[in-house]
């Protein structure tokens, strides 16, 4: 990989170089990187050396800031007459008051409800916050959800159950390198964020054992010890039957059981039911790897009185968590992990990958329906004064909490539903399940309102698009997979005609009538605004700093106060519950939402591939990430392929109770011969959402992207 990456911008209007420390602006890895901008205009992408990914970068990192002047990089909003008519440039006057005059006039005949917001994963923590503050008190809906619903809500869910916190990793990445043990679960770190392999390498250099749960043998798997490959759907009965060995076997830490955690008796007797020879009929996975499995996870079986506990790390990732008992599936690891005493103690623990580059921060200030900031439940009397207090507004105006992503685009344009949407870092369009059915129901809406910097998918459907900064163009934080809170440095300002979100909002919130310096647009400023609105929270800003941050490689939340340290390790001493102890949740294996029939019969599971980005929006616009992967595909296993006389390369159609796709096939022994696989990075006829599942977990909500029942044929 090349050491950087040249490319050339507008003039940055100074006479010397300026060089900044960010990140990139993908994955939750948040590898750090430094940019340098010249004054010819030149941006280069260089390495720096950060707790994460000690300099090194994937091919997304190395050519992030080719999208930076890109040709079809938008710089002018742009209107559409009517419906039929096409989009056309208009100034950023007009785009604002057609935006505030539909409002109005939608809210005025429907009610505050009937206009939502849709936010993003990737936006910073300023805007995410602003966001949240915009639905609540400018437009006073309660229609606001974000598409990290998709990504991280059912370990959200379990975590919050199980600990009384949702954080990623409660502990520093690095605990991972240094593992004796690590179990992934449905997590392909190899090509969804490629620096975070390098734990893996230092993991097996130093002697321990990797070993994967994934129903494909991916470059992750590839790496491992041991590669479990189960039935798509059956990963929380694997759980189960790994704590049935453990507590046959004798290896559960009684004495941790006892002191810190509850609920472990209903969890014994539920587990009892899973053992190894009746989950090898459910999940196709070995007794010998099942019992070989739980004797790694318990350092090999009872260690000598006097040895060191071994250093275990369990970690999920959307594998295990996009399915309609993802809370449960999760939580079955957890207690997996609790019953081995491994929250807490150092070196081990119990973690969830998180995706999208803001994920954790994403949902911890207010973009969730349910949610205000610092992780505050809106339906919480105390909670809402607290944040109405920092806001100027009375509790009583705040609205109460709205559906989830999923139900909140399903119910756009319907008689009962929301009449217009504003859309912030996101592409539903391509991103959402069941996606044929969300692009119709955005096309009945009266108003569609898109901010983004290209003209994804979504935003070709919008009657207002607003051309947005990009990341290398304002100043924020991010907050990554650990917890650890980042910051952004701007390298240059955004293109003259293009505008930061934070901008926009403060802008469309004055119109709308609230007081000037309400919605500051400046991201410093709203910053220190999170910190008081999360003081006293699950999770609490309220003593990082920007300074802080800076002079510290980022901080670890929660930290409530400047002058004391952060929290890089969570539950050293107690969990953040009323009586300090984690809760074992009992959890019972149960079929997919959508199972194979005779005319659906085989598994579809989705993912990504190292080239491209969720959407794809984005990553599919960079020259040398299409050239590594242009297009969609359809993976299958040579006996499937066989069965039905399809050559690699061969163009299928893969087809669900909801819609289909098309794709060549790239037959492949990764795959099992019951699973076709299809990455999600594409719309149009390559579209893999037109046939996903949008069941929905009954706790998180998560739709189950994970799995549904399909059939293959020639197209």
């Amino acid at each position: 990989m090349p050491r950087s990456v040249q490319v050339t911008i507008g003039p940055v209007g100074q006479d010397t170089a300026r060089t900044v420390a960010t990140h990139c602006p993908y994955c939750a890895l948040q590898c750090g990187m430094h940019l340098r901008a010249d004054p010819d205009g030149t941006v280069t992408v260089q390495p720096r050396q950060f707790p994460t990914n000690q300099g090194g970068l994937c091919q997304k990192g190395w050519t992030a800031a080719e999208l930076l002047d890109h040709p079809q990089r938008l710089t002018t909003p742009l209107v559409r007459d009517q419906r039929a008519a096409p989009l056309r440039p208009a100034s950023w006057d007009e785009a604002l008051a057609r935006i505030v005059d539909g409002v109005t006039g939608i809210q005025r005949a429907h009610g505050r409800d009937a206009v939502a917001v849709f936010g993003g994963g990737g936006l910073t923590n300023e805007k995410a916050y602003a966001l949240g503050k915009f639905a609540r008190v400018a437009l006073r809906t309660r229609n606001i959800d974000y598409n990290g619903r998709f990504c991280m809500s059912s370990a959200a869910a379990a975590g919050m159950r199980a600990f009384g916190v949702d954080r990623g990793l409660p502990f520093p990445l690095a605990d991972v390198g240094a593992a004796d043990t690590l179990l992934l679960v449905g997590a392909n770190v190899a090509e969804t964020m490629p620096p975070f392999a390098r734990y893996l390498t230092e993991l097996k250099q130093r002697g321990g054992t990797l070993i994967v749960v994934d129903p494909r043998r991916t470059a992750t798997a590839r790496l491992a010890d041991l590669h479990l490959q189960p039935t798509p759907g059956t990963d929380l009965a694997l759980a189960n039957a790994l704590l049935h060995v453990v507590l046959r076997e004798g290896w559960a830490d009684r004495d941790y059981v006892a002191q810190r955690t509850t609920g472990f008796d209903a969890v014994r007797a539920t587990v009892a039911g899973y053992w190894p020879a009746r989950v090898e009929r459910l999940t196709g996975v070995p007794i010998a790897d099942l019992e070989a499995t739980a004797r790694a996870l318990a350092g090999g079986g009872r260690p000598d009185a006097d040895a060191a506990p071994a250093k275990v790390v369990i970690l999920t990732a959307r594998g295990a968590e996009q399915h309609a008992k993802g809370v449960d599936t999760v939580s079955a690891y957890v207690n997996l992990a609790l019953a081995l005493g491994l929250p807490g103690r150092p070196g081990s623990g119990y973690g969830c990958l998180t995706g999208q580059g803001n994920g954790q921060g994403g949902r911890e200030h207010g973009q969730k329906a349910d949610q205000l900031p610092g992780y505050r439940r809106i339906d919480d009397p105390a909670a809402r004064a607290h944040v109405a207090g920092v806001w100027g507004v009375d509790p009583a105006d705040l609205p109460g909490p709205g559906v989830s992503a999923y139900e909140l685009l399903d119910s756009l344009g319907t008689p009962a539903g929301p009449k217009a949407l504003l859309v912030f870092g996101s592409n539903p369009v391509v991103s959402a399940p069941r996606a044929g059915r969300v692009q119709q129901r955005l096309a009945d809406l009266d108003l569609l309102v898109v901010a983004d910097f290209v003209l994804s998918e979504t935003a070709a459907m919008a009657d207002v698009v607003l051309p947005s900064a990009q990341w290398a163009e304002e100043d924020g934080t991010m907050t990554n997979l650990e917890g650890r809170v980042l910051r952004r440095h701007a390298v240059r300002p955004p293109p003259a005609g293009a505008r930061t979100d934070l901008a926009v909002l403060a802008d469309l919130a004055q119109r709308l009538g609230c007081p000037a310096g309400q919605f500051p647009a400046e991201p410093g400023e709203v910053f220190t605004e999170l910190r008081r609105a999360s003081a006293g929270g699950i999770a609490d800003y309220a003593g990082v700093t920007w300074e802080r941050i800076d002079a510290a490689d980022g901080v670890f939340w929660p930290c409530p106060d400047p002058d004391l340290p952060d929290t890089p390790r969570m539950f050293t001493d107690r969990f953040p519950t009323p009586d300090g102890r984690a809760r074992f949740v009992p959890v019972e294996h149960r079929a997919a939402a959508e199972e194979p029939c005779a005319d659906y019969p085989l598994y579809l599971t989705t993912g990504r591939v190292l080239a491209q980005y969720q959407s794809g929006a984005q990553t599919r616009r960079i020259a040398p990430l299409h050239d590594a992967a242009p297009a969609a595909f359809v993976e299958l296993h040579p006996d499937l392929a066989e069965q039905l006389g399809v050559a690699d390369g061969e163009q299928v159609r893969v087809t669900s109770r909801r819609g289909e796709m098309c794709a060549p096939a790239r037959v492949s022994t990764s795959i099992r011969p019951d699973t076709v696989f299809a990455p999600f990075h594409w719309g149009g006829a390559a579209r893999i959402n037109s046939v996903t599942s949008d069941a929905l977990d009954p706790t998180s909500r998560m739709p189950e992207f994970k799995i549904c029942a399909v059939r293959v044929e020639r197209a």
